[in-house]
């Protein structure tokens, strides 16, 4: 159950930034339109920097095209809108406005208010409207020369599977060569990014793994072995090809004492998730969430912590970040131990 609640911050946080477009540059201009009338939205130069900002914000919840039909859409509840199947008139304006603002409380839509500033809001919200609620449009198209798809209509055999007009776990024996091929061609070369896709069997999981990501069935979450334990087994993985490996890697430490001991399995199986193993925050899941998990061993970010303030954090998370409360998960003294561990193995902190 801890591994699920962070798992769900986690995907929250991603949910809010993403490396497959640059940041939107420039904090845009004052909205020169709002909504014209029922159906229908100026177009305006604001337009363009919503939809970068949409583009590097949000389209991993709800989808380049506006339709939430991604990854993370199928493992949140409630799911994510779906703004192509809705008109302006059953979604304010006033009411996407807040939902940015504020976000959404019972769901996995953040408050913005520190990220975007006024008229980003406004611009994300009027592109959203226009492109997506009046105008049904596409949005941008992902596979194109200028992002580096050269010849995407070589992958044509796998396109019914990415865009799930077959299942992909149709039987293999019924589909026709043409079919089989195109799902080979999925599974080995789309199916990084098109992971869900669609299925007959909904319990089904297909598996996503990063390319020259720790193998042996490692992935974000999995916590090594303490490395004080005996026949530790190291994690398989080609350090040179992935610079979030070597924060996998929990530090070695010698003469625990039992409250440290402890603390380090507390942290190992709990904290470690957006933390890193090595407390640096510069694991897969730290480097994308944004803000950026503390850098627990860095003098800037823990010069001026103290064992009092971090029992607070850890006891009643910190609002506009992903660092969830763990009062309900750890007990009092659990979080003593925990503390203890970080003052060990990451940073000292004052008595």
């Amino acid at each position: 159950m801890k591994r699920i609640a962070l798992l769900a911050a986690a995907v929250v946080a991603l949910g809010g930034c993403s490396k497959s477009e640059p940041h939107p540059s420039g904090k845009g201009t004052p909205l020169q339109s709002q909504v014209v009338a029922a159906g229908s939205i100026a177009a305006t130069g604001d337009l363009e920097l919503g939809r970068r900002i949409y583009n590097f914000r949000c389209y991993f919840c709800h989808g380049y095209s506006g339709n939430a039909r991604t990854l993370a859409a199928t493992l949140l509840t409630p799911k994510p809108v779906d703004f192509t199947s809705i008109s302006p008139n059953s979604l304010s304006r006033e009411r996407m406005l807040q939902s940015i603002q504020s976000g959404r409380p019972g769901t996995a839509m953040m408050s913005f208010a520190s990220v975007l500033q006024p008229n980003e809001i406004a611009a994300v919200t009027d592109f959203v409207r226009h492109e997506f609620m009046v105008a049904k449009a596409e949005n941008t198209r992902y596979h194109t020369e200028a992002n580096g798809w050269f010849n995407h209509q070589r992958y044509a055999a796998a396109f019914p599977f990415a865009l799930g007009e077959i299942p992909l776990d149709t039987p293999w024996e019924q589909l026709t060569p043409q079919q089989a091929e195109g799902k080979r061609l999925f599974m080995t070369s789309c199916v990084s990014c098109h992971v869900r896709a669609r299925e007959n069997n909904e319990d089904i999981h297909w598996e996503s793994r990063a390319v020259s990501y720790p193998r042996n069935q490692f992935s974000p979450g999995d916590n090594p072995p303490s490395p004080n334990a005996k026949n530790s087994p190291p994690v398989d993985a080609m350090t040179s090809a992935t610079p979030y490996h070597l924060h996998d890697q929990p530090p070695k430490l010698e003469g625990l004492t039992e409250a440290e001991q402890r603390g380090e399995t507390l942290f190992q199986q709990n904290c470690a998730f957006c933390h890193a193993a090595d407390g640096t925050a510069r694991n897969w899941i730290g480097s994308f969430m944004e803000p950026h998990p503390r850098n627990l061993t860095k003098s800037a970010a823990m010069d001026s912590m103290t064992r009092t303030r971090l029992r607070t954090v850890i006891r009643e998370g910190l609002p506009g970040t992903s660092m969830p409360a763990w009062k309900s998960v750890l007990s009092e003294p659990q979080v003593e131990d925990v503390i203890a561990y970080v003052a060990r193995a990451f940073h000292p902190l004052p008595p």
